[in-house]
């Protein structure tokens, strides 16, 4: 029997998403790094260290997930895995492609690493490739069932698109042939190049699905991944009306860490300077107002400030003028597990 859960937003933990270069192998359809706002330098390895030691005094509580751009990319990435791990972060993840390069996995051990977390994106090549590049499929699918065969913990990233969701459901069948223990589906945000409209054949692509294709189609299919022993997490999104709405920058402790210094609270922020955070000198100081801070305080009727700000088209509003619904925070998750 499958249990679903939304997942209340943890006030005793801390996420840390460290992404120490905006460099990668791929060119997705969706990638979200932005260089004009997250910076196009690799971190050197002394200040990974330093700034990983910012977060250190509270490190028996944090979740660590080292990302890129392709994190793997990063030829000192084994030694900042294992200085986290001194450091005695709670969870070490590294996110990755697939490509695994610097021959990561004889670099670390499942130890020191507590999951290698691949992002996939349709369950054939042709569809996966098609957003991530030729090859990418197959490079995924072998790095997945190396590490496994190494003896790491393995989970999956599918971010859904109006480009991949027909596929969605046929994750079910690779995904218990392959082992991974969690799979995370994503929703498209407008963050980079899903920003922007894409051309297609002179035509324009919108990437992101709408609100009945997401409920009609994303907690059926989780159930069903679900049984196979999976544990299948994605975000809540839509709020009823007598839901109440909370804001992740208000009430938990995520921090989104780029490599030119800006610390964010909010991934929806993250095309824009109104970080709440910045490393000034290796130091975490406090950014200039106004900032991201600012907007969580906004109490509105349709859930999320920044839904509003930069996405107005997911909501639909009554004849008298109040929403059909709310948008949840972007970090509030939906858990289907056996």
């Amino acid at each position: 029997m499958t249990a679903s859960k939304t997942v209340a937003f943890s006030r005793n933990s801390t996420n840390l998403f460290f992404h120490i270069l905006t460099r990668c192998n791929l060119k997705c359809r969706h990638c979200y790094i932005n260089t004009e706002q997250h910076g196009k330098n690799t971190l050197p390895l002394s200040t990974i260290i330093a700034w990983l030691q910012a977060f250190s005094a509270n490190s028996r509580s944090t979740n660590l997930i080292f990302l890129g751009g392709e994190p793997t990319l990063h030829p000192d990435l084994p030694v900042a895995v294992r200085h986290a791990r001194r450091l005695g972060f709670a969870s070490i993840t590294i996110d990755t492609n697939g490509y695994l390069f610097g021959d990561i996995l004889s670099k670390v051990d499942p130890v020191q690493v507590n999951y290698f977390s691949f992002s996939l994106d349709g369950a054939t090549p042709e569809t996966n490739d098609a957003i991530r590049g030729p090859g990418a499929f197959d490079a995924c699918l072998s790095g997945i069932r190396n590490a496994n065969a190494m003896g790491f913990a393995t989970s999956m990233i599918y971010t859904v698109s109006s480009a991949n969701i027909h596929e969605l459901a046929l994750m079910e069948p690779l995904l218990a042939e392959l082992g991974v223990r969690r799979f995370f589906i994503q929703v498209i945000g407008l963050r980079g190049k899903s920003a922007d409209q894409h051309s297609v054949s002179g035509g324009k692509e919108q990437l992101q699905v709408s609100r009945n294709q997401w409920l009609q189609t994303i907690p059926p299919v989780a159930r069903q991944i679900a049984r196979h022993g999976i544990t299948v997490t994605f975000p809540k999104v839509y709020l009823n009306a007598e839901e109440k709405f909370e804001c992740a920058g208000l009430v938990a402790k995520n921090f989104f860490i780029f490599p030119n210094g800006r610390v964010y609270r909010c991934p929806l922020c993250e095309d824009f300077p109104i970080h709440s955070l910045v490393f000034d000198n290796n130091k975490l100081a406090p950014a200039g107002r106004l900032n991201e801070s600012d907007f969580f305080k906004l109490n509105i009727a349709e859930g999320c400030v920044m839904n509003k700000l930069i996405q107005p088209h997911n909501l639909i509003y009554c004849k008298d003028g109040t929403p059909e619904y709310k948008i949840a925070c972007c970090l509030l998750k939906e858990e289907i597990c056996v």
